[in-house]
């Protein structure tokens, strides 16, 4: 098994949205804002090579969106999906299996596109892959809450389905084991509705693609939690029972919205568990 990032770009959002209910003078330490208070983000999928499957975790935001739509985001860097594949002499089409933690437009965007000039039909990206939810989620993200409903966009989802490449992850447990083989699937309900944090076993190591349950280094403090969760405190009793098991167990933790940190490692310390070491997927 190989295990590779994939950047496919930045994007800006308000650094208070991000960190909830926590003071700018304590997250700026570590997430430095704009003049309009904007903080950068990256979109970092991960591509697991395993013999003849080769498994896409998010795709990013794509590009079919409205340049309206884009303008909010402030989509800045080289990195795309396509290119980043390229780069590993990778292609679209060797995509065997696509791997959504969840339907928000950032996660998932890139998993669709248009099929023609005229943005009349869309199409999966990855005509040859299954792509991989669950039933829970896919059943929240298509009839959404009013909170949630800007971030999942209908465009994103439903071709996925009427391809026919759909198909669902079945939860059994908090910890639901060998999903697939050598990955466990650790479900969590605070950001959204049965979002996916796949555990993967790599070089001896577990491997977390850890979504947005932890989107960045700074986000370690247990109270430091999303503005977007749709259930914040659920989110702070499944971050304290992940980052404990994290800790025990020497995890490494893929960062898929941190621009700045690839990977980290998290300790138990007198304040909780909090950073260890920084470090890369090459590194292992």
């Amino acid at each position: 098994m190989k295990l590779y990032p994939i950047e496919t770009g930045n994007f800006k959002l308000d650094g208070g949205a991000m960190f909830g209910v926590v003071p700018k003078a304590l997250w700026e330490r570590t997430n430095p804002t704009d003049s309009n208070n904007m903080c950068t983000w990256s979109m970092r999928s991960m591509l697991v090579e395993d013999g003849n499957k080769l498994m896409l975790i998010d795709t990013g935001i794509g590009n079919k969106q409205s340049d309206k739509f884009f303008s909010h985001y402030y989509l800045h860097g080289d990195n795309t999906l396509k290119k980043s594949l390229n780069k590993l002499n990778f292609g679209l089409d060797d995509i065997t299996d696509v791997f959504l933690t969840h339907l928000h437009f950032d996660h998932c965007g890139g998993s669709v596109e248009w099929k023609d000039s005229e943005h009349t039909q869309l199409q999966p990206v990855f005509k040859n892959a299954k792509y991989w939810s669950n039933n829970k989620h896919w059943e929240w993200a298509t009839e959404p809450n009013p909170r949630e409903k800007a971030s999942f966009l209908s465009e994103n989802i439903l071709p996925i389905q009427e391809s026919g490449q759909l198909d669902f992850i079945k939860r059994t447990d908090r910890i639901t084991k060998n999903v697939f083989e050598g990955m466990d699937v650790f479900f969590a309900d605070g950001h959204t509705e049965s979002q996916m944090i796949p555990m993967i076993q790599y070089k001896g190591k577990t491997v977390v693609f850890m979504a947005d349950l932890l989107p960045s280094v700074g986000h370690l403090p247990l109270p430091y939690v999303m503005g977007y969760d749709t259930r914040p405190l659920l989110t702070m009793g499944e971050k304290l029972q992940f980052l404990n098991l994290a800790a025990d167990n020497e995890f490494i933790l893929f960062l898929e919205h941190d621009n700045l940190n690839e990977c980290c490692t998290v300790q138990h310390t007198e304040k909780g568990v909090r950073l260890k070491e920084i470090l890369k997927l090459s590194d292992l």
